[in-house]
C-alpha cells in the first residue's frame, strides 16, 4: 500500500488530479482504493470544496458515500481537485491546482469533478466519487475518455456533501471500467435518515435490463464541432448494429434547461454559502475589530473566487422579493416542463441520447479566451438530466484526429439506473475504448 500511495503522489505531480493524497499506510482490511471529490467530507482529510475559504476545515464525520465505501473494505486514497464549489465547466476555478487531461496535459479534464475523472483515467481499475451539479460528472468523464454515472436524485445520500445547490447535487461514480460502476453503485445507494431526500425510493434490484430504443433530440445537433458530429453519427450506427432502435424526436423545451439550472443553482448557492463567513468553518483569520457586516464582507471578498462571487451575486439578486417571481419561480416552472418533456419521450423510448459535450477537450489557452456565457453554454446537453434529477451515463464514443476522447450521454427515467449500467458493459465490449499513455 505504501508503494501504491507513493506512486499516486508521483502521478499527481504529473497530472494534479489530487488536492491531497492519504498519508497513512495502514493496510488492514483494505480491499480496494478509491478517491473522492474534495466536496465530500471525510474524517481523516480536510474538505475544502475547491475554495480557499474552507482551508483548515477538518470534518468530524465521513460523507455517507465515503462511509459506505470504507465499510465495504475501501481505503480513501485522496481527495480530488475540483472547481470551487462546483462552479465551472473546465476545472480551472480552483486555487489548488488544475488537473491535466491524461491524453494531452495542455488540455482540460472538464469540470467540476475533473480531478476524479483524471484519477479514474490514469489509475488502473480505479473508482472515484464525484458530485454532479449541472453535468459535473459527465463532462469530465467525456473529456477524460472514461465512464461517468449519475444516479437518480435521492438514490444516494447527500449526507456529507458540501452543497452548492441542494436540489441538484448528486453523488455519482467515475471509472474507466464499467464493471466497477455496477459493483459500487449498490454499495453507495440506499436510504439514509440523515438525508430526507434519500428516504423515499423504489428498490434497487439489478436485473440486466437492456436498452432497446433511444430517442435522439434534433436539438442535440445544434452547434456541434465537426469531430463530435462525426463520432456521434458513427455511434448511432454502432447502436443500430447492436439491435438498438434509434429515432429522432423533438424536445424544444430542453432549451429552457440551461437558464433554469443556472438560476436555481445560483439562488441556492447564495443561501448555502452564506454560512462561510470566517466564523465557524475553515479560514478564521479576519480582522475581529471590524463590525459584523464589514468583517463578513472583507473575509468573503478575499477568500471566495471570482466565479463563486458571480454566482452568489446572481443568486442573491434572483431571490430578492421583487425579483423572485420573475426569476426563481419561473425557473422552477421550467424544471417541471423539462421533466414532462422527458416523461413524454420515455413513454415510447427507453432512453434519450445526445453528445456529452459539443466539442472535444479544449486547450487551456482556448478556455482563457472564453466568456462566462460561452463556458456555461458548453454544458447544454448535460444540464437537462441534472435539472430533472434523472439518471444519466456518459460513455466514450470516439476520438478526434488529435486522439482526444469524445463522449455521448444517455438519460433514462427516474429510478431506471439498471438499463444504463447494463448498456455501459455492452458498449464497452463493442466499442474500442482507448487508454491514455500514462507516464511519471
Amino acid at each position: 500500500m505504501k508503494d501504491v500511495l507513493s506512486y499516486l503522489r508521483g502521478l499527481n505531480e504529473r497530472y494534479s488530479m489530487f488536492r491531497c493524497v492519504a498519508d497513512d499506510t495502514e493496510t488492514s482490511g483494505t480491499e480496494f482504493l478509491f478517491s473522492a471529490e474534495d466536496g465530500l467530507t471525510s474524517k481523516d482529510m480536510e474538505a475544502r470544496c475547491g475554495s480557499r475559504i474552507l482551508e483548515g476545515y477538518r470534518p468530524v464525520f465521513d460523507a455517507a458515500s465515503i462511509e459506505k465505501m470504507r465499510f465495504a473494505g475501501g481505503k480513501l486514497a485522496g481527495k480530488t481537485n475540483m472547481d470551487e464549489f462546483r462552479f465551472g465547466s473546465f476545472c480551472t476555478n480552483s486555487p489548488y491546482g488544475v488537473p491535466k487531461n491524461p491524453f494531452d496535459p495542455e488540455r482540460s479534464c472538464g469540470g467540476s469533478a475533473g480531478g476524479s475523472a483524471c484519477a479514474a483515467a490514469v489509475i488502473d481499475d480505479h473508482i472515484s466519487l464525484g458530485v454532479s451539479c449541472g453535468g459535473s460528472i459527465c463532462c469530465p468523464a467525456s473529456f477524460c475518455g472514461v465512464y461517468g454515472f449519475v444516479p437518480t436524485y435521492g438514490r444516494v445520500s447527500r449526507h456529507g456533501v458540501i452543497d452548492s445547490a441542494g436540489s441538484v447535487d448528486r453523488v455519482g461514480l467515475i471509472s474507466r471500467n464499467p464493471e466497477r460502476l455496477s459493483e459500487f453503485f449498490p454499495i453507495i445507494s440506499g436510504e439514509d435518515l440523515r438525508d430526507p431526500t434519500s428516504c423515499a425510493q423504489p428498490d434497487n434490484l439489478p436485473q440486466g435490463v437492456r436498452i432497446k430504443s433511444v430517442a435522439v433530440p434534433e436539438e442535440a445537433y445544434a452547434g456541434l464541432s465537426g469531430d463530435v458530429l462525426s463520432a456521434f453519427d458513427s455511434s448511432l450506427e454502432a447502436l443500430r448494429g447492436m439491435g438498438i432502435e434509434v429515432d429522432a424526436v423533438k424536445m424544444p423545451s430542453l432549451r429552457y434547461s440551461m437558464p433554469a439550472l443556472y438560476m436555481l443553482t445560483a439562488a441556492e448557492a447564495s443561501t448555502f454559502l452564506a454560512s462561510f463567513v470566517g466564523m465557524r468553518y475553515g479560514q478564521q483569520d479576519g480582522d475581529l475589530t471590524l463590525k459584523f457586516d464589514d468583517y463578513f464582507t472583507s473575509f468573503r471578498t478575499e477568500y471566495f473566487g471570482d466565479e463563486a462571487k458571480r454566482r452568489i451575486l446572481l443568486g442573491t439578486y434572483a431571490r430578492m422579493a421583487v425579483q423572485r417571481d420573475r426569476y426563481y419561480l419561473r425557473a422552477l416552472r421550467a424544471r417541471d416542463i423539462v421533466i414532462s418533456s422527458y416523461k413524454k419521450v420515455f413513454a415510447e423510448h427507453d432512453a434519450v441520447l445526445t453528445p456529452t459535450m459539443p466539442f472535444a477537450p479544449p486547450r487551456f489557452d482556448e478556455i482563457s479566451r472564453m466568456t462566462p456565457a460561452e463556458s456555461y453554454d458548453a454544458g447544454r446537453f448535460i444540464v437537462p438530466p441534472d435539472l430533472a434529477g434523472m439518471p444519466c451515463l456518459s460513455v466514450p464514443c470516439g476520438y478526434n484526429d488529435k486522439g482526444m476522447p469524445i463522449g455521448m450521454n444517455m438519460v433514462t427515467d427516474h429510478w431506471a439506473e439498471d438499463p444504463l449500467l447494463t448498456f455501459a458493459k455492452e458498449w464497452d465490449s463493442a466499442f474500442g475504448v482507448r487508454r491514455p499513455e500514462v507516464s511519471l
